[in-house]
């Protein structure tokens, strides 16, 4: 019996750590296939999705957990954008200024970051990457000339 019976047999998957730890350590960073993925854990269950939020790059590892409407979405910290843990998608509120009172809602951009599936097998964790072909905007930070960049910066 294999280690990684359980996990997708028809796509890699990649071993991430130990359960406890990485719910220990609440939020992971790491490259798989040279992307910069992030998992975290959160109310019993564990998310794996692009490291960078799609707006301006910004490390999702420091972004607060928030539900909104009915949605648990991570917040980045650089300008607010809300992206749900399910999906990917855009979240923002919006209003009618044609209607009064004014009443916020919640709307949806579309899917906007890579989300990857997770897998749990005996205690260890595991992440089969979301290679759909369909591009999605955080996409663009996890190219050779966006790391370049980066990289510099933090000379």
């Amino acid at each position: 019996m294999s280690s990684d019976e359980g996990v997708s047999p028809t796509r890699p998957t990649h071993f991430i750590g130990q359960r406890d730890d990485v719910i220990r350590a609440d939020r992971v960073v790491t490259s798989v296939n040279g992307r910069d993925v992030l998992v975290l854990h959160h109310q019993g269950a564990l998310h794996a999705l692009d490291a960078r939020c799609y707006h301006a790059g910004g490390p999702l590892q420091n972004g607060d957990i928030e539900e909104i409407a009915g949605r648990v979405c991570i917040v980045c910290p650089w300008h607010k954008y809300k992206i749900s843990l399910c999906d990917g998608e855009g979240v923002y509120q919006a209003v009618d200024p044609s209607v009064k009172p004014l009443k916020p809602r919640w709307c949806s951009k579309g899917v906007k970051q890579r989300v990857h599936k997770v897998t749990e097998v005996r205690g260890r964790v595991y992440i089969t990457l979301n290679t759909s072909p369909e591009h999605l905007e955080s996409d663009q930070y996890q190219t050779p000339k966006y790391r370049d960049t980066l990289h510099k910066n933090r000379k």
